[in-house]
């Protein structure tokens, strides 16, 4: 196991997060094949910047040796299915060279834990039902994750709609 702190995103670590949502993207895209997302690094650190500081959505990061290795992204929100208040991971990255070294884990630990902290009821995440997903699918059962059912959609809005 890498010696790997865990600790809650500040604004100023937003680039960080950034270059690391827009390796998190482009891997999804290589893997499937299809370029899913076209993230601009420096408007994504802005943007993580203004709702990290907003308190609108809030990050966990790995350090090790001083470098930021990976993050998981957790938005708040409210349902009737989950009681009350949930969570959901929304990007989940480790950077490759730490991805067998227990830092998914530990973040994954992390994300529990201030679930617990905030009164979430549950703690969600989503990951396409492919064959190209299926390690992300066992690691995410391995650490107390069930399958709901369902399927991630969406309905993307444009400033002219």
């Amino acid at each position: 196991m890498t010696d790997t702190r865990i600790r809650l995103a500040v604004p100023e670590d937003a680039a960080a997060i950034a270059a690391m949502a827009v390796a998190l993207t482009e891997e999804i895209s290589q893997r499937l094949g299809v370029k899913t997302f076209n993230l601009d690094q420096q408007k994504t650190a802005s943007l993580c910047h203004a709702l990290l500081r907003e308190e609108k959505y809030l990050a966990l990061i790995a350090i090790a040796e001083g470098e930021t290795i990976g993050f998981v992204g957790i938005s708040e929100g409210r349902a009737l299915y989950a009681e009350g208040a949930l969570a959901t991971m929304q990007e989940f990255f480790v950077a490759p060279p730490y991805r067998t070294n227990g830092v998914g884990g530990q973040l994954l630990n992390a994300a529990a834990e201030l679930a617990r902290k905030r009164r979430w009821n549950r703690l969600e995440v989503c990951t396409p039902p492919l064959p190209e997903y299926d390690r992300s699918l066992a690691f995410y059962e391995r650490h107390g994750f069930e399958i709901t059912g369902g399927r991630k959609l969406k309905r993307l809005f444009t400033e002219a709609q």
